[in-house]
């Protein structure tokens, strides 16, 4: 049997070799296409099956849906990409977009990206995540969604220094994509605050609405109208084969989002999953 060390110092270094948390486990970016970030304890759980809507079934964002497959395309080809800010109105597909390119630069070339998700709240491990991909060979799409940023939340400081800031900079085989329902990821009254209440205040609301600028890609998402939402109903209903009269289906479509009060894609699917429940046809 191994005996202490009687050495004070040896034995306070065994103390605190015991003491400190076990390294992170080895990423394994080649077990899935996707990936959720964990800040505690640090670690990448794979997502063997994404939740997302083919690209083709994304409709009134055609001019987006360019923006953002272009740019990742180029990035998952080993081409110079942006950073991507995705912005607007709520529900109009802002994060299945980011999804589905991703699936779109995969099935295009199998295995060429990865998708790694962080929440909003793990932003601050941001730099931890990074250091994990550095010296890897896969490059990396890092998505946080429905990202903003509240009075006293330092959170965005780590993140515009991860973007472009720092020494080492933005790891070349890493991209990171947010999408928010606010333009600057704060509200405006924490913008006016910091305005009127700042020595300089033109310098205050500069290092407030900054952090946007360190995304290349600002993509704005508007909400639709109504010929939209019908193309929208449209081509969900003929891509699951619900099989009723375009008249019927527009009027129950219009019911629904009076129901509602609004027009969006996330109500038109919410309406085609009611509908083909209705019909008996299972979505897949």
């Amino acid at each position: 049997m191994e005996q202490p060390p009687t050495d004070p110092l040896a034995r306070i270094a065994a103390a605190l070799e015991r003491l400190a948390p076990p390294p992170p486990p080895r990423v394994d970016l080649d077990a899935a296409d996707a990936f959720i970030w964990h800040a505690g304890p640090p670690r990448l759980e794979a997502v063997p099956t994404v939740a997302r809507v083919p690209i083709g079934l994304l409709q009134g964002v055609d001019r987006q849906k360019r923006i953002v497959l272009e740019n990742t395309e180029r990035f998952a080809r080993g081409l110079a990409a942006n950073n991507a800010m995705l912005w607007g109105a709520r529900g109009m597909g802002k994060s299945s977009l980011v999804k589905a390119a991703h699936a779109a630069c995969n099935e295009a070339a199998s295995g060429s990206l990865a998708l790694i998700e962080i929440h909003r709240e793990d932003i601050t491990s941001l730099p931890d995540l990074l250091r994990l991909l550095r010296t890897e060979r896969r490059r990396c799409l890092i998505f946080c969604d429905d990202l903003s940023f509240e009075h006293q939340d330092a959170g965005y400081k780590a993140l515009k220094s991860v973007l472009e800031g720092g020494i080492e900079g933005r790891p070349a085989n890493v991209l990171f994509y947010a999408t928010s329902n606010r333009r600057h990821l704060m509200p405006r009254d924490m913008i006016e605050n910091e305005r009127s209440t700042a020595i300089n205040p033109s310098e205050a609301t500069e290092e407030k609405v900054s952090l946007s600028d360190r995304f290349g890609l600002w993509i704005g998402f508007h909400a639709c109208d109504q010929d939209t939402f019908f193309a929208m109903i449209e081509g969900y209903a003929d891509a699951y084969g619900l099989d009723l009269p375009r008249e019927k289906l527009h009027a129950e479509a219009v019911e629904w989002s009076v129901t509602r009060g609004a027009r969006s894609g996330r109500v038109a699917w919410q309406f085609i999953q009611d509908l083909a429940g209705r019909l008996g046809v299972a979505l897949r």
